[in-house]
This record gives C-alpha cells, sequence and structure tokens, in this order.
C-alpha cells in the first residue's frame, strides 16, 4: 500500500509500506493492506511504517487527520 505523510510546507514522506501504526484519538491504531476505508483524528505521538523492504521507520507528529482509502493511506499533519 502507499503512505504520503504530508505537512503544509511539503510532502514529508511517500512510498509503499507493508503496515503503517497510527496515534488515533482513541488509541493507536494498524493500517494493513487492505483495510477498510476510514478518517481518524490524531494525536501526538509516533507514526511508525514498515518499508517494502523491511525496514522501520518512525516520525514523531504532534497531530493531523488519516484518511485511509484504496491502499492508500495519507496522513495529513497539523
Amino acid at each position: 500500500m502507499t503512505l504520503k505523510i504530508i505537512s503544509a510546507e511539503k510532502i514529508e514522506f511517500e512510498g509503499e509500506v507493508t503496515s503503517v501504526t497510527l496515534p488515533g484519538a482513541a488509541g493507536s491504531f494498524q493500517v494493513l493492506n487492505h483495510h477498510a476505508a476510514l478518517i481518524s483524528s490524531l494525536v501526538p505521538g509516533t507514526v511508525a511504517y514498515t518499508l517494502a523492504a523491511g525496514q522501520t521507520e518512525t516520525r514523531d507528529i504532534q497531530g493531523g487527520v488519516a484518511d485511509i482509502k484504496d491502499n492508500v493511506v495519507s496522513v495529513c499533519l497539523y
């Protein structure tokens, strides 16, 4: 699936991943391939994602919104 992390200034990351863990308002949640469509607010915390090659990367965020649809995870940061 494709992960896009977008701030007001630029696209922070765009690439293929196998999983994404997001800090949702109701708790942390993981997104895998073929996840159901979802929109969620995000709270301060860490976004962790596993690249197709297997390595895991993280990014601390201050909040935002996640939109998951058709194997694309778009994370818009505040």
